[in-house]
């Protein structure tokens, strides 16, 4: 029998990488910025000081025993509850990564630590980044991100060009979309400007579709993200809703695997079902128990039900 997961959560159905075997390796809410529209809620501790917060030998571990039970995986994503560059041993992580598999690896960040060389060197060693660009000057960035004090607009854009310069993968671009913060035509041509500077190879727009940390912030509908996307140009396009996906292996799935997703991210029993690859009436069945324990919740956003792990 799999041991709980303390580290690797998932797999999860992505709306970009597809099936992603998550790894976490911060705590939770730790992170450079505190944006609004973050599905975990609020920062817990804002820095940019990088540490070795978890033990990197016990996260590979758990990843071989993983590996062996053979689940299906697009792309193992590091990414989590935290921002994942501000792991001292992120590059050790990845040259560990590779030596056990094949699978691809791709980083989920927010993009503000990269001015720093180390990082920047970190990062490198994966096959794909997913970085965030949510604003195209600093009074929208101030908004939005709601930085550590040292980091500016400037800072992160800089730093991810620095980094396009020399890294040979893929670059795809996030710009998450807020009603009335960044969506204004204006706005958007700021953006689009610091996005020729960075020289993505994709451009990603999102949108609200969970639960956010400031509870106003509303999902921008379909027709308006399409003509923002065609406003930015060639190379952007319009991150779609969790798109269909048969069952796969994952037959044997636990209730520690569906909280252990759900202590990263609110998901939809249908997110919940896609990425383990269960039955409906199986799901439902361990988010009862899991009710039942006290360990998760759940919220509405736009008509759809999220569940959440409950706060410590």
């Amino acid at each position: 029998m799999a041991q709980n997961k303390k580290y690797l959560y998932g797999p999860v159905l992505s709306r970009r990488l597809g099936l992603s075997l998550g790894i976490d390796i911060v705590p939770f809410k730790v992170c450079t910025l505190d944006c609004v529209y973050c599905q975990l809620g609020g920062t817990t501790k804002k820095t940019v000081e990088r540490k070795d917060y978890v033990p990197i030998e016990a996260v590979l571990a758990e990843l071989r025993d993983a590996l062996k039970e053979g689940p299906e995986a697009d792309f193992i994503t590091i990414s989590g509850s935290g921002e994942p560059t501000l792991n001292l041993r992120l590059g050790e992580l990845i040259d560990g990564i590779k030596n056990i598999t094949d699978v691809p690896v791709a980083i989920m960040t927010n993009g503000t630590l990269f001015y720093r060389e180390d990082v920047r060197a970190d990062c490198a060693k994966a096959d794909v980044v997913v970085p965030s660009l949510d604003a195209g000057d600093e009074e929208t960035f101030q908004k939005v991100n709601r930085p550590y004090k040292d980091i500016s607009i400037e800072k992160l854009v800089a730093g991810l060009c620095a980094f396009r310069q020399k890294f040979t993968g893929q670059i795809w671009l996030e710009v998450f979309l807020v009603e009335g913060l960044n969506t204004e035509i204006t706005e958007i041509d700021k953006i689009k400007g610091l996005i020729k500077r960075i020289r993505p190879d994709k451009v990603q727009l999102n949108t609200a579709v969970r639960p956010t940390a400031d509870p106003a912030i509303k999902r921008i509908d379909a027709e308006k993200l399409e003509l923002i996307a065609r406003q930015i140009g060639q190379g952007c396009e319009v991150v779609a809703d969790l798109p269909p996906r048969h069952s796969g292996k994952h037959t044997h799935s636990r209730t520690e695997d569906i909280l252990s997703m759900l202590k990263r991210r609110p998901c939809s029993l249908s997110d919940i079902c896609s990425g383990l690859g269960i039955h409906r009436n199986e799901a439902l069945k361990h988010i009862t128990e899991l009710r039942h324990q006290g360990l998760i919740g759940s919220e509405e956003k736009d008509g759809k039900t999220f569940f959440k792990a409950n706060s410590k």
